[in-house]
């Protein structure tokens, strides 16, 4: 019995010296805080973007955000950013620069809106 609690405590100790893997899917990060403008491709004849209107957000601490409609959170893994909570829920982009994404659906595959930070908060 005397022996027991210092097994459970060289166990512990093990286990605390195994390195921790990455998160699936890559390392979790949080997205640069702004405001970020999201907008649909335009065409030869007029400007290059449109963007799209009540269609943006800004990103602010802690990992959440806000639209015009409220706010919520977010989670990025890797290039992926997946919008869990708030307006945006169910929402997902890939990153394609430290400051623009670009929307993919559910199978990942990219679409056309584009959302690019204009600004930053601090």
């Amino acid at each position: 019995m005397k022996y027991i609690a210092p097994l459970i405590l060289c166990a512990s100790a093990a286990s605390l010296a195994v390195p921790l893997g990455a998160a699936p899917g890559g390392r979790l990060t949080t997205l640069p805080h702004g405001d970020y403008v999201c907008s649909l491709p335009g065409d030869a004849g007029g400007a290059a973007w449109r963007p799209i209107e009540n269609g943006g957000f800004t990103i602010d601490n802690a990992s959440t955000y806000r639209t015009v409609e409220g706010s919520g959170t977010y989670l990025v893994t890797g290039k992926q950013v997946r919008f869990t909570r708030g307006p945006m829920k169910g929402k997902r982009f890939m990153r394609t620069g430290s400051g623009s994404l670009e929307w993919v659906d559910k199978e990942g595959k990219p679409g056309n809106v584009r959302c690019v930070r204009t600004g930053g908060t601090g």
